[in-house]
């Protein structure tokens, strides 16, 4: 089963979590196999964390708990919150397999919560800048919860318009790039 896991800073954390980097990449080098992509949020001069994504692929919802609330820098008062979610990977690779490598270009994260009828279920057209895509669903996969993309684009606005207008209660686009050991 796949999960999406996205812990957002807490503020005034980047100390704490500089200190915890070398315990976070020890922690998630135990799950090197089931990591699909991973990485941190950047503010807009791309300088600085605001976040960490993980999408995983675990046994079970209990395996997806324990992987995101074990988490050291979680532990230790990092994060101020963690959505955590079902997903279904579209693309079927990881983001190590996306033909535009891990560097060049702006690469962003896009998560839409959902609002009534589900939207975004199938890969859109043009899916040679996408790095990550699929639905967020409930702990069982029966109820769609939204939309998550990782992807290049040139800016904020481009990386927004992967996901349909309108059909979501809100959309937040975060500066990303890829994470792990450098």
């Amino acid at each position: 089963m796949e999960f999406f896991c996205y812990h957002r800073d807490r503020p005034g954390s980047v100390p704490l979590r500089d200190e915890l980097l070398e315990a976070h990449w020890s922690y998630m080098d135990g799950y090197a196999k089931e990591l699909i992509a991973r990485g941190p949020t950047l503010t807009e001069d791309r300088e600085t964390p605001t976040g960490s994504v993980h999408v995983v692929d675990l046994p079970d919802a209990a395996a997806a708990r324990a992987f995101a609330f074990d988490e050291p820098g979680y532990q230790a008062g990092v994060y101020r919150d963690v959505l955590l979610r079902r997903w279904r990977n579209l693309l079927g690779r990881t983001m190590w397999d996306f033909p535009g490598g891990p560097t060049g270009g702006n690469r962003y994260l896009v998560i839409g919560l959902g609002s009534g009828q589900p939207a975004d279920l199938v890969v859109p057209s043009d899916r040679d800048e996408l790095i990550a895509y699929g639905p967020l669903l409930s702990d069982d996969a029966a109820t769609w919860l939204g939309t998550a993309a990782l992807l290049r684009a040139p800016d904020p606005g481009t990386a927004r318009a992967v996901l349909t207008a309108d059909r979501y209660a809100g959309v937040e686009v975060h500066d990303w790039q890829f994470g792990g050991r450098g």
